[in-house]
């Protein structure tokens, strides 16, 4: 087992303005990555555009509160601003590489570790179809991972990808391209496994999982953790499944504990009141560790048991 396990949050910008929000993440986390603020479409509207102003916001807060800081994400299929899927194909790579340039060279030596390429393998373990992948093939991931590491050196860079937890196809996948990766002198230094799930479904092979990558020399992280439940305007979560919950999330993290190479666990949000789940998955919420009033739920112990103590979790509201 090992006790080096960071703890850490996605932070909205924006929810940093609710003080009780600022409060709990500055009192319970080591790591914070931005939620949104660090995406291609927010930083870059247009072609000719970068807006830093809620990305720096997250900086400032995370330096003066001494938080380590994971920066997401350079290259994603996601949240792209559509003048890259009109650009032509022959200048995606130069889009790209200035934007990396950009971007990690504005933080070099501020953030710590980075999610160079996420989501690159689509749910058949084969290459995620994106403007990247379509101007660039494959070798994408590799340019995207040279680029970010000759704009800050000290950055660990990571792949990061969603539904890898346990042995499966698409981590299979994952693990060869790790190899390969390696093999042609890429400089990756990690893989981050999200940990989005849902509730009565933990990962059953995780922490195999995770020291093969760990056994290829790279850091292993769980970075996007919540899980979700079906829940209704009038049918809030029940004590059964809070306690479900409360298990998957104990599940997790002891695979993460059971890995020395497992470098920090990060939630994906702190609170039902602020959580991407319900536009994204309609009829599921209540997926983190908080309610919607900032009360901690038994999955807020079964991360911070060991970190904060269970005496923490009996405290009524953060308020």
């Amino acid at each position: 087992m090992t006790d080096t396990l960071r703890i850490g949050c996605a932070v909205d910008a924006f929810a940093l303005d609710d003080p009780a929000y600022r409060d709990a993440i500055a009192r319970l986390f080591t790591v914070v990555t931005a939620e949104n603020a660090m995406k291609f479409l927010l930083l870059r509207p247009d072609r000719d555009t970068y807006d830093f102003a809620n990305a720096d916001r997250i900086m400032e807060f995370a330096e003066a509160e001494g938080k380590a800081v994971r920066g997401h994400t350079l290259a994603w299929h996601s949240q792209l601003s559509e003048w890259v899927a009109d650009a032509p194909a022959e200048e995606r790579a130069g889009i790209l590489r200035d934007h990396i340039d950009t971007v990690v060279g504005r933080y070099r030596g501020r953030i710590e570790q980075w999610d160079v390429v996420n989501e690159a393998l689509d749910d058949d373990a084969q290459p995620r179809e994106s403007p990247w992948f379509e101007a660039m093939g494959i070798d994408y991931i590799a340019d995207a991972f040279r680029w970010a590491h000759e704009a800050d050196p000290s950055a660990r860079l990571f792949l990061n990808d969603y539904n890898v937890e346990d042995l499966c196809p698409k981590s299979d996948a994952y693990y060869e391209l790790a190899k390969q990766l390696l093999a042609n002198g890429v400089p990756l230094h990690g893989f981050g496994i999200q940990g989005h799930r849902i509730v009565g479904d933990p990962p059953t092979s995780m922490r195999e999982n995770l020291q093969r990558f760990a056994d290829l020399g790279l850091e292993v992280a769980l970075t996007e953790v919540d899980v979700r439940m079906p829940v209704t305007e009038v049918e809030h979560a029940s004590d059964v499944q809070l306690a479900a919950q409360a298990a998957d999330y104990r599940t997790m993290i002891e695979a993460a504990r059971a890995v020395p190479a497992c470098t920090s666990f990060v939630l994906w949000g702190l609170s039902d009141a602020h959580s991407w789940i319900p536009e994204t998955f309609a009829g599921f919420g209540a997926a983190h560790v908080f309610d919607e009033a900032l009360r901690p739920k038994p999955a807020f112990e079964a991360v911070f048991s060991d970190t904060v103590g269970p005496s923490y979790a009996k405290e009524p509201v953060l308020r």
